[in-house]
């Protein structure tokens, strides 16, 4: 995204402002995040770049609505988000966010088609399991468990579950993280393509330099802070990444 499609009023997916989470162990205060800005758009691609410890998770859980802000404001598709209502947090984590962490949490008695229908079955709009998983390449192991696939093909999967509702945002927390380098470029093509493809909003939290490259825009995290926020004049494909 460009910088005159922000400036001319691009939709805003979220607004944090004044973000601060602060985690008490006993009479330790933990200061995770330090009062930080930043604007989410529309259909783009957002890689939060920084080391480990810097505040990156914090963020996308509160975005998810996995955690709660110490203080700050986030809005949502220009409302407040509800963080004080169990009920409506649970149905917008349900309707409009996407989740995909590094370890990929699938329910190892249970096939691939079986994964993503525990989202199906609940969602309003959803795509059928076997759409979800033709869309990240896996239409041959519908009926395959877990056990029975690499590394990159269940995390796919994982990401095949949390498209197949169709979110408008898609959260990653080091998707790639447990994943050799060219499992890991399959596995960022697979969201480069549903971000182009579906529209999704997609925010990828590593702290792989390389990966920078194939989003419109990086922000850059330090102690709890946003450090700097960078637009990519050009995008790289993901299969042209190498680490």
């Amino acid at each position: 995204m460009t910088d005159s499609e922000q400036d001319a009023g691009a939709r805003r997916i979220f607004e944090a402002r004044g973000l601060t989470k602060i985690y008490r162990m006993g009479e330790v205060e933990v200061h995770a995040l330090r009062g930080v800005d930043v604007d989410l758009y529309a259909g783009e691609f957002v890689v939060l770049l920084g080391p480990s410890g810097s505040g990156k998770s914090t963020l996308l859980n509160i975005l998810g609505g996995l955690d709660t802000p110490s203080g700050g404001t986030v809005r949502y598709a220009g409302r407040e988000l509800i963080l004080n209502d169990d009920t409506r947090m649970t149905q917008y984590r349900r309707t409009h966010v996407g989740f995909v962490f590094q370890f990929y949490n699938l329910i190892p008695s249970l096939t691939a088609r079986e994964n993503v229908a525990l989202v199906t079955e609940i969602a309003v709009n959803p795509m059928t399991p076997e759409e979800a998983l033709a869309r990240v390449g896996l239409e041959s192991r519908l009926d395959h468990f877990p056990a029975q696939m690499s590394g990159g093909e269940q995390q796919r999967v994982a990401i095949a579950r949390a498209v197949a509702k169709r979110p408008q945002v898609l959260l990653c927390d080091e998707p790639t993280g447990a994943l050799d380098a060219q499992t890991g470029v399959r596995v960022l093509d697979v969201l480069a393509r549903v971000n182009r493809e579906l529209g999704t909003t997609t925010v990828v939290i590593t702290h792989n330099a390389v990966i920078a490259a194939m989003a419109d825009r990086v922000v850059y995290f330090g102690d709890g802070q946003v450090v700097r926020i960078e637009k990519n004049a050009e995008k790289k494909s993901a299969m042209d990444l190498h680490w």
